[in-house]
């Protein structure tokens, strides 16, 4: 630690000794026909030696920028440019520390159509909803990916999973060329496509492609960010291929290649690895061969994409996938999409848990080891058409289809001990599984549009059908002790009860669903206000049936078991009229809608008709937000929704659930539905010219009826569950987030975050039939510091401490106080002879866990990457948790229990790999003159 402390004052030194120059320029554009100030024109400066961009703004209502840096330059170029007219370009000494431009005149450009075409010198272009930025203006490494050059934009994050924001808000979505590429998951594309074949850069809200056509308004809350290739880029095969392999059998493949036409696009891909990696991606060398989340529950490396798992589960996993997807436009009016996509896991795992369990007047103990082996597969097809008849009229088909199955062998033993820590009951699990299960889904929309102030009508149609067939042997033991009534001296307990099973269970079910709405859009104030009326409609019906069979004496399973046996048969129908306001100006929108839900659940038990059950519910829901624009850096955001949720028919159904002789589960038919009431608002501010960033929010939910277990617990340890409604429970969070970048040079920049983030909980539950109040805290600051050196060397170290606190409002329950410590310090070497060296360092400690796990541990990835053939070829060596130290032991505190965990984890190897990436789409379109005068 004394060394890291050192090099970070090292760092602090070579800050105060900077240097560079801090320069500030400020001025007026207008028009030179009318002399008219042009309202969010691009303002920005470039180094001249090499075109890097170093900072932008635009303008505002008046005309007029500023702008504020600090380089080591002597000179700069600074541009101009506004849709329309000719782009202005004047060479800057930056000589003083104030400079002041006056005004300057852009001349309209007589060829402005031309505007279309991927010309434009400016970096940054806003365009009403739409941030554009120009990727020849922002600079990379060599054999840069899409994610590395997002990294460089200003207002976007990408984290180390991948995950994209901009200004604070989440990117859910990337298309190319307004189309989705593999799907739904941002990363295939982020990591796979090359930067160099990408033109433009696209930012605007999220909308379905219902929303897009009508240029309805959206929240905001999300973004898509679209990339553009040019015609002369965008016809070619590109891709790339990786393999590695290690000590203890460990390896990796995996492969990519793509086939771009225009509009027609086909990709095909696959892969397969032994380190609990998803294989398909391609992040370049700080994620080559596995982007796993070590030190935690997920450091299995388990990934779910567009409802795909790749990993499948805890433990160490073998996976394989393969993959196809394909794009293109039939005629002029039909676009279509379609993917398929398979994969596979195996799965071992190993776990151990020790729970201590509060009860209003004691405790008890349950101590459990389990394994488990899990052989799964899946099959997905997904289709799209967007058929626009004429611009008026939108209709979209989206049919799918998944087939997937699984076998789960699983052997388990668990124990439960009472307050003087005596056994009191224990079982023996065996149990072999195999689930098949197909889904079928087709999706039908229509959108008509109605003039040109914004009328418009949409009809929706999803049918669903699903399919589902287990088999399941089970074999168990179970023992319940307690005093010995022949000896009452005898201080042991012994064995009062026994029960055995051998079963065959075989298990069917059936899913459908009917799901339609309607909307009609009128507006009140042409292209501002508008009155929206809806309508919902859903109809879903499951068969479930479970047979239960006993082996008989001549080892078939012939006997009926009629207790472990359900056939049940569901209905849940809803119906919601509903009507919504919405608002839009450019720096104001507003959305309030409600509606009036009824619904009526019902279960017919074909085995015991005595527990038929149905239930009628109306109530009323609310949903609203408003976001509005202080300016170009700022936004407040709030939104409440009002939603009432009707219990599961599981937890309605009166019969008794015994398949766990130590856990007795019984419905309550006469249970209401949940309401809550819910609200957050958000408050950022990024401003790109002083390379700040703040992020505040705050929320919560009360919730009244809240449906919660009530457990009795028995002198033998066995549970007895069933479900009150109870009222008084709420939970609030918030949390504010502040970075700042500091430019050193052209060379070197240093950027600093600071993040507090709190939680605050009451939850009223029952232990042993007792109703309390239990209160739960916790409170997190994190720190975070990057420094770089462009080229040289890069250094992250974050720390976060979160303090945990539980209190309870019975005497006999133990108020409890948790901290978790957690170090992370990222190194990037940028060697000679095209060597690169990345170290991941990581460190837990968690002194509340139980002796007998691991506290604390370090936890260190290290890899050596070479890069040859002009970079298109990439090895690598890379050493997997280095110290050997890897550990996912976890502390879990409710108020019913305190448990500590730990699994298996993937532990120490080391992998030599290789990877290649080709490329032969079509040569770059040359720079086109856009109309650019220069002054001197």
């Amino acid at each position: 630690m004394k060394y890291f402390l050192f090099f970070i004052a090292l760092l602090c030194f070579t800050v105060s000794f900077s240097q560079s120059n801090t320069f500030e320029i400020s001025g007026t554009v207008v028009s030179t026909d009318d002399k008219m100030p042009l309202e969010s024109a691009t303002v920005h400066l470039e180094r001249i030696k090499d075109s890097t961009v170093v900072t932008y703004t635009i303008t505002d209502k008046n005309g007029k920028f500023f702008l504020k840096d600090n380089l080591s330059d002597s000179t700069v170029n600074l541009y101009v440019s506004y849709v329309g007219y000719r782009t202005y370009l004047k060479k800057i000494t930056l000589n003083q520390n104030f400079i002041h431009l006056n005004t300057l005149e852009l001349e309209v450009n007589s060829s402005a159509l031309n505007e279309v075409l991927i010309t434009s010198q400016a970096p940054i272009t806003i365009k009403k909803d739409t941030l554009e930025f120009n990727v020849k203006s922002f600079k990379t490494k060599k054999d840069a990916t899409v994610e590395d050059l997002l990294k460089e934009l200003p207002g976007v994050e990408v984290d180390e999973a991948g995950k994209i924001k901009v200004n604070g808000k989440e990117v859910s979505k990337i298309l190319v060329n307004g189309k989705p590429f593999f799907g739904d998951d941002p990363t295939i594309t982020t990591k796979n496509l090359s930067k160099e074949i990408i033109d433009k850069v696209q930012i605007m809200d999220s909308k379905t492609k219902s929303e897009a056509f009508t240029g309805e308004v959206t929240d905001g809350e999300e973004k898509t960010i679209n990339l553009t290739i040019s015609e002369e880029k965008n016809k070619g095969v590109f891709g790339r291929v990786a393999a590695g392999g290690g000590i203890d059998q460990h390896y990796e493949f995996a492969g990519m290649l793509n086939y771009f036409n225009n509009d027609q696009r086909v990709s095909v891909l696959a892969g397969g690895n032994n380190i609990n990696s998803p294989g398909f991606s391609f992040g370049e060398i700080r994620k080559m061969f596995g982007n796993i989340n070590s030190m935690s529950v997920s450091s299995n490396g388990t990934f779910t994409i567009d409802g795909r798992t790749f990993g499948g589960g805890a433990g160490i996993t073998k996976s394989q996938n393969a993959g196809a997807n394909y794009a293109d436009v039939i005629g002029e009016k039909t676009d279509i999409s379609a993917d398929y996509f398979y994969s596979g896991s195996n799965s071992e795992n190993q776990t151990a848990t020790q729970r201590e369990n509060i009860l209003p007047d004691s405790r008890y103990y349950t101590n459990s080891t389990s394994s488990s082996y899990n052989d799964s597969g899946s099959h997905s097809a997904n289709i799209g058409f967007d058929i626009e008849i004429d611009s008026t009229l939108l209709i979209n088909v989206d049919p799918s289809f998944r087939y997937s199955k699984s076998q789960n062998t699983y052997t388990g033993y668990e124990a439960s001990l009472n307050n003087s820590k005596v056994l009191t009951n224990e079982s023996h699990t065996n149990s072999q599984v195999e689930n098949v299960a197909t889904n079928f889904t087709n999706k039908l929309n229509v959108t008509k549009k109605f003039g040109s102030k914004g009328v418009y009508i949409k009809a929706g149609v999803d049918v669903r059908v699903n399919s589902r067939e287990s088999d399941d042997y089970l074999t168990s033991l179970t023992n319940v002790y307690g005093e010995d009534v022949n000896n009452p001296n005898n201080p042991d307990y012994v064995l009062t009860d026994q029960t055995s099973r051998d079963q065959f269970t075989d298990g069917n079910g059936d899913t459908k669903t009917l799901r339609s709405n309607v909307s009609y859009r009128l507006p009140i104030i042409d292209k501002k206000l508008f009155v929206n009326f809806d309508y919902d409609y859903s109809n879903t019906k499951t068969d479930d049936t479970k047979s239960t069979f006993d082996k008989d004496v001549e080892g078939y399973y012939t006997i009926f078991n009629q207790t472990l046996s359900t056939d049940f048969e569901y209905t849940d129908e809803t119906s919601a009229p509903g009507i919504a306001l919405s608002y839009k100006t450019e720096a104001f929108s507003a959305r309030i809608a409600s509606s009036y839900l009824f619904r009526t659940l019902g279960n017919k038990d074909l085995l015991r008709p005595e527990f038929n059950i149905e239930r009628r519910f109306k109530n009323m829901q609310l949903n609203s937000y408003m976001n509005y624009k202080l300016s170009d850096k700022a936004s407040v955001y709030l939104n409440y929704y009002l939603q009432n949720n009707p219990p599961e028919l599981q937890q309605l159904q009166a019969f008794a659930d015994v398949s766990d002789p130590l856990n007795t589960i019984v419905g309550n038919p006469n249970l209401e539905p949940e309401t809550s009431h819910s609200f957050y608002a958000g408050f950022n501010a990024f401003d790109f010219q002083k390379k700040t960033g703040f992020y505040g929010y705050f929320g919560g939910a009360f919730t009244d009826n809240k449906v919660v277990s009530k457990s009795i617990v028995t002198e033998d340890l066995e549970r007895i569950t069933t479900y009150e409604n109870v009222n008084g429970n709420y939970n609030a969070y918030g949390g504010v987030d502040y970075s700042k970048s500091i430019k050193l040079d052209s060379l070197r920049s240093v950027k600093v975050g600071f993040g507090v983030y709190t939680n605050i909980y009451k939850n009223i539950n029952f232990n042993n039939g007792v109703q309390y109040a239990s209160h739960v805290n916790s409170f997190t600051p994190e720190l975070d510091f990057t420094f770089e050196w462009k080229d040289i060397f890069e250094i992250r170290p974050r720390y976060s401490v979160r303090f945990t606190n539980n209190k309870y409002n019975l005497d006999t329950f133990e108020d409890t106080q948790f901290l978790f410590h957690q170090l992370r310090v990222r190194t990037v070497w940028y060697l000679p002879k095209n060597f690169e060296w990345r170290n991941d360092i990581e460190y837990n400690y968690d002194p509340s866990i139980s002796s007998s796990f691991q506290q604390s541990a370090w936890f260190w990835n290290s890899t050596l990457a070479y890069s040859f053939m002009k970079d298109k070829a990439i090895l690598t060596l890379k050493a997997y948790d280095l110290l050997n130290q890897n550990t996912n032991a976890r502390r879990t505190a409710t108020q019913n229990y305190i448990q500590d965990s730990q699994s298996t984890v993937l532990q120490r190897y080391f992998m030599f790999s290789f990877s290649w990436k080709f490329n032969s789409l079509g040569k770059k379109g040359e720079t086109q003159d856009d109309g650019m005068f220069i002054f001197d």
